[in-house]
């Protein structure tokens, strides 16, 4: 109705997943070349958690429409089925027809078939849409898929999209199993206040739009109020409010537009356990790891091949780069065999990804055990300077950080280098020693954090004006920094100072 009013081609805010509309924000893209990663090298269950309307079956569509190279993908988007129907449904996908025939006889033939694909060099991936509804009888007779294997290859790789209940689902003591064969975990963060706005503007581009900015401030800041960052709930109330000015006869969207929006709209409030702070929490776990694999393998190791990338939109110059808001826990993944990179099991201890990266080629660290000190602990005990032993270097950066938090302002920005639930000290030590010795000591920040009930600590470099000098110094960041780490600006004003964080004797 409004298409010719905007100049538009196509309707620039359906529901319905458009990959030509693939936003790579908000850890999209990152999670995305993650996936590729995961599914084209490594093996293990991989999980996909966010909120409804978060995006999770755009993703999945993006994978079924590009698939990488030698992947073949089944695509299971009704997950509330029985064992028997889901071993039918993944045996028609892959051409097998079976009606009929004993659960024996499927099991058998979905064998030779997958062996003989893994023989060829080629992988099987079934995505499982809304996993979260999936009976559990049905997900334990995923497992036994999963276990197949041919020589040292597993035979099927299972990727799991769904709500945040699925967490809970499998937390329960029957599906520990499964759980423990989960390796790779990403959770879709909300759309930042700072990323609406180019969010919004990304898809009326997509769709044709050729003039300004059509949405004022104070509508981008309504919807993203209302939206809760959440995708679906934007498109939604963006679309209806298109709709209302062109009503109006109006180019301008304007609070007023937005206003009659939700109120047409009746969306359900978020439930206090899903807000975005509790997503946040959870961090993006193996994420930061996994892209660091990818840079390590592609511009230093030279031992693995660099996983496929999908061709996505080209992002407009205001979305360049993922403004790091929320925290992004930073373990390294055991699943970079030929990389030097330090590894632990999933349900060991992680080791920082600082830590193992940073390393030039020597042998790994050792996995880590967990210290009993924490962040709080660290930073307390580097207060009052008496005689005795010079602060360590984990101690001046914590100082160095305090001060730095005191003199920011609200547009002040940092570059997240990563992030990381080891908080032993020692290992904090050796990643400034080597940034000591790279002379890039005094532009490390390390800040603590208590998410969730865990201590963590985040590092960062350099201090900054605001967001756009952040991403303009990720360019001259050391090299090393950028092949080992995922970079992203992180806004300081919602960061918190350490306690009584000068160094102590």
């Amino acid at each position: 109705m409004y298409l010719e009013h905007f100049g538009l081609d196509s309707p620039p805010f359906k529901i319905t997943p458009v990959t030509d509309f693939f936003f790579p924000g908000a850890n999209r893209g990152e999670i995305l070349d993650a996936l590729i990663y995961a599914i084209t090298e490594s093996e293990g269950i991989i999980k996909v958690t966010g909120e409804v309307g978060s995006g999770k079956t755009m993703l999945c569509r993006m994978l079924l429409e590009r698939p990488p190279l030698q992947v073949e993908i089944v695509y299971l988007a009704y997950p509330s089925l029985s064992r028997e129907e889901m071993l039918y449904a993944i045996a028609d996908g892959l051409g097998l027809h079976l009606e009929g025939q004993r659960i024996n006889v499927i099991m058998q033939n979905l064998q030779n078939l997958l062996a003989q694909k893994t023989a060829e060099g080629k992988r099987v991936v079934v995505l499982v849409d809304e996993a979260h509804a999936m009976p559990l009888d049905t997900l334990e007779e995923l497992r036994l898929l999963y276990n197949l294997q041919l020589g040292d290859h597993k035979m099927l790789q299972i990727v799991l999209f769904g709500q945040p209940e699925l967490n809970y689902k499998l937390d329960q003591p029957n599906m520990r199993q499964l759980k423990d064969r989960i390796v790779h975990h990403f959770i879709m963060l909300p759309l930042s206040g700072a990323l609406i706005e180019s969010y919004l503007l990304f898809r009326m581009r997509t769709a044709g739009y050729r003039g300004p900015n059509v949405f004022s401030h104070a509508a981008v800041s309504l919807i993203g109020k209302a939206s809760h960052g959440l995708m679906r709930r934007v498109n939604i109330l963006a679309d209806k409010s298109l709709l209302a000015a062109f009503v109006e006869d109006t180019h301008n969207i304007e609070a007023s537009h937005v206003q009659a929006a939700i109120r047409d709209s009746e969306l359900a409030p978020q439930p206090a356990w899903r807000n975005r702070k509790a997503v946040a929490a959870g961090g993006v776990a193996l994420l930061a790891a996994l892209l660091a694999a990818i840079g390590w393998l592609s511009g230093g190791a030279g031992k693995s091949a660099a996983p496929a990338k999908l061709h996505t939109p080209a992002a407009t110059p205001s979305i360049a780069g993922n403004i790091q808001t929320n925290p992004v826990s930073a373990p390294i993944a055991n699943t970079v065999a030929a990389a030097a990179v330090a590894g632990t099991p999933a349900t060991s201890v992680p080791a920082p990804a600082g830590d193992a990266a940073m390393a030039a080629l020597p042998p790994p660290l050792a996995a880590p055990h967990k210290s009993d000190a924490t962040p709080q602990a660290v930073a307390s005990g580097a207060g009052k300077v008496k005689s005795g032993p010079p602060p360590t270097l984990l101690q001046q950066r914590l100082a160095a950080t305090q001060e730095m938090l005191g003199k920011r302002d609200k547009n002040s920005a940092s570059i997240q280098l990563f992030y990381t639930e080891d908080t032993q000290p020692a290992r904090m030590e050796r990643f400034l020693v080597r940034a000591k010795t790279l002379g890039k000591l005094s532009e490390i920040y390390v800040l603590p954090a208590r998410i969730s009930g865990k201590d963590d600590f985040r590092v960062l470099y350099g201090s900054y004006p605001d967001i756009k000098a952040a991403r303009d110094g990720i360019r001259q960041l050391p090299q090393r920094y950028k092949e080992a780490f995922t970079p992203a600006p992180y806004l300081l004003d919602g960061a918190q100072s350490p306690p009584d964080s000068k160094p102590r004797g």
